[in-house]
């Protein structure tokens, strides 16, 4: 009975998480956009306009230059940071970029170099009295590679290793910048310019060189001053909008496609060539497609719970009654059993197709509309509640906490003044119904209760570490810290770092008492420990090539948690209490740092991190978003801005916090504290606390059973389980102490999204939802 009651609590407050959602919705106030953007020259001339003026985000301060010639050809140029990028059907095209193929010389600041002849695929210039090569990857001075600059971290110093002993194809791609005063990594120092005047990258067809903050011509042409025609281009990029474009005679359209400004209303000041063909920001409609899927997929849901019997109820002794209600139980059970795997089916699919419109939807007006995001989001939580047998704690503590993500992202869409910021909710409502939907319909699957063999579950343990290697191994070559190609590799690499290593450790808790004694001990410990040290090895060198060191932190944090683990349940107690020490060494040093003299920290990378935390003051510039996020959660006292938990807000604009960088993944915590307030923060902690105390409670009696069971397959299948979701709890902890250290400054600025409120979708699809799917499936068996 408290189990059905605790199950009732569960499903009011859910309810209550998405009617806020549909509040929200409902209240947010109407936007408008510019559908066409025209600018009309009925006979040559020129118009200026600004990126304001053509309803772009993130161009501020980039003015762009339209003319129309006697033989009525279009033509651009653009001044300002940020640079169109054309397509056209032969390909891309960026103003102030050229390709160096056939080029002589070219300029940078004061300096001029000499371009003579080089290996396909690498530029080699001089200056009069050194010369230069570069293949993409690493500059080679008068025919020797450049050293590291000084202070630069030791992973440049890997990486210059690797490029110089590795093939070409395999060499971590690194541009070559102008400026400075030393020759040195991958510099070409110039006196009298800035670090950054200029760069030359790898491009798809060779070399090419982009102006910076320095004047650079490339021959005689001034690539500040570069003009493009516009004949044959197919879309252009100005910030981070994307356009359509037309031309027609007298007259260019441009219609955003991605991410354009919203307006509060169809008012802007234009140029007289230019005019705006306005449009209302909808909330509901959309593609058929998306809301038919996501309805079917909420009546199979509501048919199998309508389905899922409720526990008899013993009144008397009519045995009658009893076995007319045991009958129709056993039919509502059947029909149950019978939709379950549709409705699963049904909420993958959907969110297959809600995932394909974030990602390519032709136009604004394509894109996945909130209420139908709403909808999908519904089903996926809906879909852990009616599967069979009983849902786990921490199952439960997630629901929640899903659920106060998706209510915070909605908010932050709703907050925001252009079309992108609803994209994020959008995307995890889908990533949500993607990994849900494949979780069911795997629990339902027959494979899922087939007795597989260890040797089987070995060889997929081997071949998701290479996959997962090879992703690595991608985002090294060619990603940086956010990932590659949308993807971020890390968040699948915890998870099956967990497994690997959880594997290993149960196969040692399965020794006998004397396998010590038996020949080859030593090399049974080490082909057990060999696959999780090379992959932590492989996993560390990709982190820091990527120059984050926090993953490198919370790997850390995760292998004294899997230490202790092991040790409490070897009966190990010296080393767990080595395990316990080393912990409370690491808080006593960051307690010593952040009372020490920033002064003397080394000027490095993560140097610089600690002097912005311990002085935000000082570092204006670098500490200003340290000094944002303080403001924030300052202005939100106990109950928010609204001083009513944020429900008077619902669906209305953001203000000055929205100007917080990253204020949608790492300074998501900023964000509900300013909006809703500390009391709301310490309703969330209670959920987060229950979550991973839910997980730790999941291995012990995993552990547990592993441990009184008696045959060997049995008992490390159940303490497989055990040090698997004892490693993803400690890494869920890991996440939620680093995200919230950083947005409270009681660490340094660290890229760690928090689970379930920030907008991580890989770690939502590759790590959070497979680790609830092994609880349920835990507590299922």
């Amino acid at each position: 009975m408290s189990a059905l009651k605790g199950r009732h609590l569960l499903l009011a407050l859910l309810a209550a998480l998405f009617a806020l959602q549909l509040i929200a919705l409902l209240r947010a106030p109407a936007a408008w956009l510019p559908a066409t953007v025209t600018i009309r020259l009925d006979r040559p001339g020129t118009v200026t306009v600004n990126a304001a003026q053509l309803g772009a985000v993130g161009a501020a301060g980039t003015r762009l230059t339209v003319s129309r010639d006697a033989g009525g050809a279009w033509r651009l140029r653009a001044a300002g940071p940020a640079r169109p990028l054309l397509r056209r059907a032969t390909g891309d095209e960026r103003l102030g970029t050229v390709d160096t193929t056939g080029l002589r010389t070219f300029r940078v600041g004061p300096r001029v170099f000499t371009v003579f002849s080089a290996p396909a695929g690498s530029l080699a210039f001089t200056d009069g009295a050194t010369r230069w090569t570069f293949d993409g990857a690493t500059v080679h001075r008068d025919g020797r590679p450049q050293p590291p600059c000084p202070g630069a971290p030791w992973s440049a110093h890997v990486a210059a290793l690797w490029n110089d002993l590795a093939p070409s194809v395999l060499r971590i791609a690194r541009p070559l910048v102008f400026g400075g005063n030393l020759h040195c990594g991958n510099r070409v120092g110039v006196a009298g310019v800035d670090g950054g005047g200029a760069r030359v990258a790898r491009g798809s067809d060779g070399m090419v060189l982009a102006g910076g903050t320095a004047p650079v011509n490339a021959g005689d042409a001034n690539l500040r001053d570069d003009e493009r025609g516009l004949e044959g281009v197919q879309a252009m990029t100005l910030g981070r909008t994307r356009y359509d474009v037309s031309l027609d005679g007298a007259a260019l359209a441009l219609a955003p496609a991605r991410r354009v400004a919203l307006y509060a209303a169809p008012d802007m000041a234009l140029p007289a060539p230019v005019a705006w063909q306005w449009r209302q920001r909808s909330l509901w409609q959309g593609g058929p497609v998306p809301w038919t899927l996501a309805a079917a997929a909420a009546l199979a849901l509501l048919a199998v719970a309508r389905a899922r019997p409720e526990p008899a109820r013993r009144r008397g002794n009519i045995l009658g009654p009893l076995a007319g209600a045991r009958r129709a139980r056993s039919t509502l059970s059947g029909l149950g059993r019978h939709l379950r795997a549709p409705a699963a089916a049904l909420v993958f699919a959907a969110g297959c197709t809600a995932l394909l419109l974030e990602r390519g939807g032709a136009a604004v007006t394509t894109t996945l509309p909130a209420g139908c995001s709403l909808l999908l989001a519904a089903c996926a939580v809906g879909l852990w509640l009616v599967q069979p047998g009983r849902l786990p704690a921490a199952v439960g503590a997630a629901l929640l906490l899903a659920g106060t993500g998706l209510v915070c992202q909605l908010n932050l869409g709703l907050a925001g003044m252009d079309t992108g910021w609803l994209r994020y909710y959008g995307k995890t409502a889908a990533l949500l119904a993607i990994g849900s939907g494949a979780v069911a319909l795997w629990r339902l699957s027959p494979w899922a209760r087939l007795a597989i063999s260890q040797r089987r579950i070995e060889w997929l343990l081997a071949g998701a570490a290479g996959g997962t290697l090879l992703l690595l191994g991608a985002q090294v070559l060619w990603g940086d810290e956010t990932g590659v190609f949308d993807v971020q590799p890390v968040e699948a690499a915890k998870f099956v770092l967990t497994l690997l290593t959880a594997h290993c450790v149960a196969l040692r808790m399965g020794w006998r008492a004397d396998h010590g004694k038996q020949p080859g001990h030593g090399a049974r410990w080490l082909r057990l420990a060999a696959p999780a040290l090379l992959f932590i090895a492989l996993l560390g060198c990709a982190l820091v090539q990527v120059d984050d060191y926090s993953p490198l932190i919370l790997l850390l944090l995760w292998a004294g948690a899997m230490m202790l683990a092991y040790a409490l349940a070897a009966r190990r107690w010296v080393a767990a209490a080595l395990v316990g020490c080393a912990a409370l060494a690491a808080i006593a040093g960051v307690t010593a740092l952040r009372t020490g003299d920033p002064g003397r920290l080394p000027a490095t990378f993560y140097g610089d991190r600690f002097q912005v935390w311990l002085e935000p003051g000082r570092h204006p510039h670098t500490g200003q978003q340290v000094q944002q996020g303080a403001a924030a959660i300052a202005a939100g006292g106990w109950l928010g801005t609204d001083g009513m938990l944020g429900l008077a807000s619902l669906g209305h604009a953001g203000g000055a916090v929205m100007a917080l960088p990253a204020v949608q993944d790492d300074f998501a915590p900023s964000f509900l504290l300013h909006r809703h307030g500390l009391l709301a923060a310490l309703l969330l902690w209670c959920a987060q606390a229950a979550l991973v105390t839910g997980l730790l409670v999941a291995a012990v009696r995993c552990g547990r059973a592993g441990t009184a069971a008696r045959g060997f397959h049995q008992a490390w299948l159940l303490r497989l389980r055990a040090f698997t979701l004892c490693g993803g709890g400690a890494f869920v902890a890991g996440h939620l102490l680093l995200s919230w250290g950083t947005n409270l400054a009681i660490l340094p600025v660290m890229g760690q999204p928090m689970s379930f409120l920030s907008a991580g979708g890989s770690h939502l699809l590759f790590f959070l939802l497979p680790l609830l799917g092994m609880s349920a499936g835990s507590s299922q068996e």
